[in-house]
């Protein structure tokens, strides 16, 4: 720049000192001298228009050719203009490249703008949501108008993928999941899972099928052992096979019944039923089931500090407490203390069992709410547990907006927690 404005001002001299001695020699040395500024400023200021000129038409074509300091300021702005133009190119081609590979995904992508309104998709995204061309800038929930999906586009805090039926189609299963970027902007993935949710539902189907099919021959099969222990007419070589035949049918029928209660559970409606449940009243009867199963073997104590109502499903509740409570009680050694609490806070009510049992490897912990997951298979068995209770638990969770937490060390005892929304509860004093 400063190279620039010495250029510039030597020109100036060089014209100033040529009118200057035209002047000398003519006797009118402070004319020239204003002819030479006269004609210098002229000659900038048409410079500088045939460069406003070009600026205010868009700068179409290249920079207008010019001299001195504006010829140099219309060679960069052609420079940055050859920068600018190679930059954009390339900025199209990778945009088309992005456009064409989106374009060929079976998955569905939609970009939100503010608010949420239409800004992009791609043709898999059309085709699923029913989208056309014209629906660009308006708003999502204008073609899924799902409440559950309005709720899931703005709460920021909803976690994992949602599934709802393609619009103008039940038949077909749709999951989306929304991932958020800059200010106010979202991305939508689409996916078709009509065939996973169809092989998921006859799977769900088949096991109640199954599950109720065998209730019957169970049932027969116990009376008749049952039947044959009790009388005493069995020869006595036949009294332990007959023992453990009762046993093995007992805990059959048990597996039997956890299967048809998940499936419930699973095909049923999401939100539970609509009972209020004394909490306080449900620990003590769960209590008592833990005591019985013990048979004074633990100390099991209750502490509920603030009673309080919780609304969902009485039986559904019961099984979810019994089953972390029970399970305490199959875990923990002779003399060991199983404490079940219920607390309150600003973020909901907790209900949580204590225990002083084998605890549980922190790697194990993500999968204990899977179907027949073992942590120790042999003792499992010995336990006479199914391998469905945490499964269960996790299923009346979500059927109650509740979550499940487990704290466990090895060899330190276990605590497990289930957490319910304040918007789940009443205080008990209100009632």
């Amino acid at each position: 720049m400063l190279e620039r404005s010495i250029g510039e001002f030597s020109r100036f001299l060089v014209i100033s000192l040529g009118f200057a001695v035209f002047g000398f020699a003519t006797g009118q040395w402070l004319l020239g001298l204003t002819l030479a500024l006269a004609i210098y400023l002229g000659w900038v200021l048409l410079l500088q228009t045939r460069f406003d000129r070009w600026l205010s038409n868009g700068r179409q074509g290249p920079a207008p050719t010019s001299f001195g300091i504006w010829g140099e300021i219309s060679d960069d702005f052609y420079r940055l203009q050859r920068r600018h133009r190679r930059e954009k190119q390339k900025l199209h081609a990778t945009l088309r490249r992005v456009q064409d590979s989106t374009s060929a995904l079976r998955e569905g992508i939609v970009a939100l703008e503010e608010g949420g309104n239409l800004a992009w998709w791609n043709p898999a995204a059309g085709q699923l949501l029913q989208l056309r061309a014209e629906d660009a800038g308006q708003p999502l929930i204008n073609f899924l108008r799902d409440p559950g999906f309005v709720r899931y586009l703005h709460d920021e805090n909803m976690q994992g993928p949602l599934t709802l039926p393609a619009p103008g189609n039940d038949a077909r299963k749709l999951q989306l999941e929304i991932t958020r970027y800059g200010k106010d902007e979202a991305l939508l993935i689409v996916r078709d899972i009509t065939r996973l949710h169809n092989l998921e539902q006859m799977r769900r189907d088949f096991v109640a099928n199954v599950s109720h099919e065998l209730r019957t021959p169970l049932t027969v099969i116990a009376g008749y052992l049952e039947t044959l222990e009790s009388s005493g007419q069995a020869p006595k070589p036949w009294q332990r096979p007959l023992q453990q035949m009762l046993e093995q049918t007992g805990r059959m029928t048990s597996l039997v019944n956890d299967l048809l209660l998940l499936a419930r559970l699973e095909t049923s409606e999401r939100d539970s039923g609509r009972e209020r449940v004394a909490v306080g009243e449900l620990m003590e009867r769960v209590a008592r089931e833990a005591r019985g199963l013990s048979g004074g073997r633990h100390n099991i104590t209750v502490a509920c500090s603030d009673d309080a109502l919780l609304t969902g499903d009485a039986n559904e509740l019961h099984s979810a407490f019994a089953n972390l409570a029970l399970n305490a009680v199959k875990y923990s050694p002779n003399g060991g203390d199983i404490t079940l609490s219920w607390t309150l806070d600003s973020r909901g009510g907790h209900f949580s069992v204590r225990d002083s049992g084998i605890g549980i490897d922190p790697i194990h912990i993500p999968r204990l709410t899977e179907r027949f997951y073992r942590v120790d298979a042999g003792r499992s068995r010995e336990s006479g547990g199914t391998g469905l209770g945490l499964a269960i638990v996790k299923h009346v969770l979500l059927r109650h907006s509740g979550e499940l937490s487990v704290d466990s060390r090895p060899g330190r005892g276990s605590t497990f927690a289930l957490h319910f929304p304040p918007h789940k509860l009443t205080s008990a004093a209100e009632n």
